[in-house]
């Protein structure tokens, strides 16, 4: 449903476009969601196992800045993927108050189980829209997410290169 504002068009056409982002992100992110659960994980616990599995471990505050979670998110999402066993917190020694989570052999198993067929689904999901859509969706969103801001030219060259890699 569009906007229903009688203001400048830009505002207009500003309003429309996030309001169809935001349904459409909470309609697939509820679908997604949905076939976790069925497997016993949130979206939460999810993103923290898939980060784990793929970045390895790392500084429970760097996986709330990675994942875009609060400080008392990440942690109520870690309490809980530690008592499942899937997840295990071991402080530094040099300095106590840093925690390193890890994934349990428990939770690598699951996280690998699930993982390729979640990829799959969200492939499924996305397969609405051509190669180039996807493309475009993912550069838009990087550049909303940035707040319009471009990367540095490192990142910049590099995004131009996966950008040609994956358009093929």
């Amino acid at each position: 449903m569009p906007s229903h504002y009688q203001g400048r068009r830009d505002t207009v056409r500003a309003l429309n476009a996030y309001i169809n982002l935001a349904r459409a992100t909470d309609s697939l992110l509820g679908r997604m969601s949905l076939e976790l659960n069925q497997k016993g994980l949130t979206m939460g616990q999810f993103g923290v196992l898939e980060a784990l599995l793929h970045l390895g471990p790392m500084r429970q505050q760097t996986l709330g800045h990675k994942l875009l979670r609060s400080g008392g998110n990440i942690t109520l999402v870690v309490d809980n993927l530690e008592k499942h066993g899937w997840v295990r917190r071991e402080p530094q020694k040099d300095d106590r108050r840093m925690i390193v989570i890890h994934l349990t052999p428990q939770g690598r198993k699951l996280i690998e189980g699930v993982f390729p067929e979640h990829a799959q689904t969200i492939k499924r999901e996305m397969s609405v829209l051509t190669q180039r859509e996807q493309e475009t969706l993912r550069r838009i969103c990087r550049k909303l997410g940035r707040n319009g801001k471009e990367s540095d030219k490192q990142g910049q060259k590099k995004e131009n290169s996966n950008d040609t890699n994956s358009t093929k």
